[in-house]
């Protein structure tokens, strides 16, 4: 269900690129551009890592839906989609986190 509904976000987020940003919020974060997406998505993060530490788990369940929203967003606006990130996922599967990391290029 998750992902169906993760799948469906994905969609209206792409529909909303080109879309009125006077009536869409989504529109109007693609009409700033990406570097104002980015930030937005920084912002999301910083405030989901303070929800973490603070062990606030209905204010961590809000933040984190944000920050997922907007990096969906940052994603859309790059020309990625969240099957780049599976593909990606299943790729580092069974691959230790510390030989991943060792084996990234400089």
């Amino acid at each position: 269900m998750a992902e169906d509904f993760l799948n469906t976000l994905e969609a209206t987020i792409r529909e909303r690129r080109g879309a009125d940003p006077t009536t869409s919020y989504t529109a109007k974060l693609f009409a700033r551009g990406r570097a104002k997406i980015a930030q937005k998505v920084g912002e999301e993060a910083v405030e989901t890592v303070i929800a973490a530490v603070a062990d606030d788990r209905d204010e961590l369940v809000s933040e984190a839906t944000d920050l997922l929203f907007h990096l969906m967003v940052l994603l859309a606006d790059a020309g990625l989609s969240l099957d780049d990130i599976r593909a990606e996922m299943v790729r580092r599967e069974g691959v230790s986190g510390i030989d991943e990391k060792a084996a990234r290029k400089p």
